[in-house]
């Protein structure tokens, strides 16, 4: 079922998207070569757990650490570990906070030091990805309007999108309805209202779409083993312009052009 939230309700999603983006600007300054991702886990747990609030990914379905942490052709759901970064890989962090009793998701992609052009080009083209699905989210729009939008522009960038995993409604709850797909054709779908709040998270690799899971059920790799990236917020629907929640003072049209 897809909730509307109320005023008060979009206030809370507020405050815990803002702390989240204060999260993951603190890891993303912190990432370098020779830290470690688990070093990373503990720095987002302790700094959530400091505001007063939970790390939602730790304990959710025996899921072990506070963030994702996925290196190379990892897409998403990769373990926290000792082994030390390397100048040139790429690291996708995703993080979830409830403050209050509600959530935020948000993830980003970055190089470890100096990494290659083309895997700096594809992060940004990731991002765009969010930029121009999170255009859509307006009240009146469909579904397919987000899914065709990032589908689009991965694929004239020659990428494949991830069809296996897709983005979320969230609230009081991490994972609601509805499911935001990557791809989809445009004008189909549920009819997006204000006060709807999704989760949108393009995930885009360098080859072909195709995955495989990890023996440990979580962890999802590219079967190609080409690079992959993400980019996600949670974006509220309004009767304008769409807002996100998880980083405060974006100016979604903008960012979409």
């Amino acid at each position: 079922m897809i909730t509307i939230k109320s005023a008060a309700q979009i206030e809370k999603m507020r405050a815990a998207g803002a702390l989240l983006h204060q999260v993951l600007e603190a890891l993303r300054q912190a990432i370098q070569p020779g830290i470690t991702t688990l070093e990373l886990d503990h720095m987002a747990e302790k700094l959530i757990r400091d505001a007063g609030a939970i790390p939602s990914f730790k304990g959710f379905e025996g899921f072990p650490f506070s963030i994702c942490a996925s290196v190379d052709d990892q897409v998403v759901h990769g373990f926290a570990t000792k082994d030390r970064l390397r100048e040139g890989q790429l690291l996708s962090v995703d993080c979830g906070v409830i403050l209050n009793g509600w959530q935020s998701d948000s993830a980003f992609s970055a190089l470890v030091g100096e990494g290659s052009a083309e895997a700096e080009k594809l992060i940004r083209d990731t991002e765009k990805c969010f930029w121009l699905g999170a255009n859509q989210a307006r009240a009146g729009n469909r579904l397919g309007d987000i899914s065709h939008a990032v589908q689009t522009y991965a694929e004239a960038q020659g990428y494949g999108v991830i069809r296996d995993l897709c983005g979320h409604g969230i609230g009081e709850e991490m994972h609601e309805d509805p499911s935001i797909p990557n791809f989809g054709r445009p004008g189909r779908g549920v009819r997006l209202q204000a006060g709807m709040t999704l989760a949108i998270e393009p995930m885009i690799a360098r080859g072909d779409w195709h995955v495989y899971l990890y023996d440990n059920d979580w962890t999802v790799a590219t079967r190609d083993g080409s690079l992959c990236a993400h980019y996600e917020h949670t974006v509220l629907v309004t009767d304008g312009e769409p807002e996100v929640l998880s980083l405060p003072g974006a100016n979604v049209k903008e960012m979409a052009q």
